[in-house]
């Protein structure tokens, strides 16, 4: 598989099924699981911030541990699949319970226990996906093909997103959130294990040299760092950007729906069709552009783009503004991730993709949803308009939000600058 630059029919089937499914699980964390807490619990955005920032610790954590343990892993099942099946699974069931935190009194009890089943759902999906999968895609793919790739894995989860968005609507207007909640769960479950038999690997026959907590702490060696500065450069700047994505992202359809005054329905039509243009229809495009241009080019001309398309979208107050504006700023969002992706796929140790993946997801997860939630969370509180909904105070977000994230997106440029793209396989 890592000789030429086609993959199998059974190796493209596993990565579309469970990138598909991972991507439905991780849209409705990204978003419902924020509007849930926001609706069902508290309309206080800050207890979203605190379950943004754990989840995201969560999430990080466990890629590094259980990433490193899919490196070492020798079985004649692989090393990868016996993570990404249970993983699947167990994150179906506990994306389908998260909504029972709502039952629980007082009020605080049930922002700990949403916090919480939050949290064991990432641990599942984080093993299943951030670690296992993703190093698979980077096992299976080359520096010619990986941006193709990656723009597929980017197509499927603009679609996956633009299901979410644009049947949640329809289904919690209908059936409420629980049925909402149960029927992706269900989903992922079932894709998951379809995917999970679909994965291919080649055998390795040489077992993992040293301890497993020796590899952690070996990476961390000044040598080490020195000779992966590259990787960790292209991370700084993945994380500033995803930094300045958090400000606003998951308060997104709280804006939309509380400030804007757009029903549910609307505010997932807004949602769904700028996906479908700025995302999808672009993404394999922009992947071929990213194999052949570079990483590099494309990444900083969409740090120029989101910031534009961001203020745009701030100074947006009706539908057809809000969709075509929301287009400016997804369609560079969709560029900087696969070029961001791909670029520091091409940077993992051979030998150390699952716990690189790790690393990635520190940067690309963990600091910024931890800093970005909070610093929206701050900006919504300070900056907010009072609001009470169902006899609890609160505070509606504002467009500053969209505002100071487009100016923070520019800091993510500086750390691309000084890197140079690796060119061969």
């Amino acid at each position: 598989m890592k000789n030429n630059t086609a993959l199998t029919r059974k190796v493209w089937i596993a990565i579309i099924l469970l990138g598909f499914s991972g991507q439905l699980a991780w849209g409705v964390e990204n978003q419902f699981f924020n509007t849930f807490m926001y609706d069902k619990i508290t309309p206080d955005p800050r207890p979203i911030s605190w379950m943004v920032a754990a989840s995201a610790v969560a999430a990080t954590l466990t890629t590094i541990l259980m990433g490193t343990l899919s490196d070492r892993t020798r079985t004649r099942w692989g090393r990868r699949r016996p993570f990404i099946l249970f993983g699947y699974l167990a994150w179906g069931i506990f994306t389908a319970l998260f909504p029972s935190a709502a039952f629980f009194r007082p009020v605080t009890l049930a922002i700990g226990m949403a916090i919480l089943f939050d949290c064991v759902m990432t641990f599942f999906g984080s093993t299943a996906n951030d670690a296992s999968l993703n190093a698979y895609i980077t096992d299976v793919t080359t520096t010619e093909n990986r941006g193709r790739v990656m723009s597929v894995v980017e197509i499927l989860t603009w679609v996956a997103i633009l299901i979410v968005y644009g049947g949640a609507g329809i289904i919690i207007q209908k059936l409420g959130y629980y049925a909402f909640f149960y029927i992706i769960g269900g989903l992922v479950f079932v894709l998951g294990l379809i995917g999970s038999f679909f994965v291919q690997e080649e055998p390795i026959l040489e077992k993992p040299t040293g301890s497993y907590w020796g590899q952690i702490a070996e990476s961390f060696r000044w040598k080490n760092l020195v000779a992966n500065r590259s990787f960790f450069l292209v991370l700084m700047g993945i994380s500033l950007w995803a930094i300045a994505q958090n400000v606003f992202f998951p308060y997104l359809m709280i804006y939309l729906q509380h400030y804007i005054k757009l029903d549910t329905i609307s505010s997932t039509i807004t949602i769904a069709v700028s996906i479908l243009v700025g995302g999808i229809a672009l993404a394999y495009p922009l992947g071929l552009l990213i194999d052949r241009w570079g990483r590099k080019p494309v990444a900083l001309l969409a740090v120029g783009a989101e910031m534009v398309g961001l203020l745009l979208f701030s100074l947006s107050k009706t539908l057809v503004p809000l969709l075509i504006t929301g287009i400016l700023w997804l369609m560079p969002m969709t560029a900087w991730t696969i070029a961001t992706s791909t670029w520091s796929k091409d940077l993992f140790p051979e030998d150390k993709r699952g716990q690189f993946a790790g690393y990635y997801l520190f940067f690309w997860v963990m600091l910024p949803m931890i800093l970005g939630p909070l610093t929206g969370g701050w900006l919504g509180t300070h900056y907010g308009i009072p609001t009470v909904i169902d006899g609890q105070a609160g505070f509606i977000p504002t467009p500053i939000l969209f505002q100071v994230a487009g100016v923070a997106t520019l800091l993510a440029a500086i750390p691309l600058w000084f890197v140079k793209e690796k060119k061969s396989s």
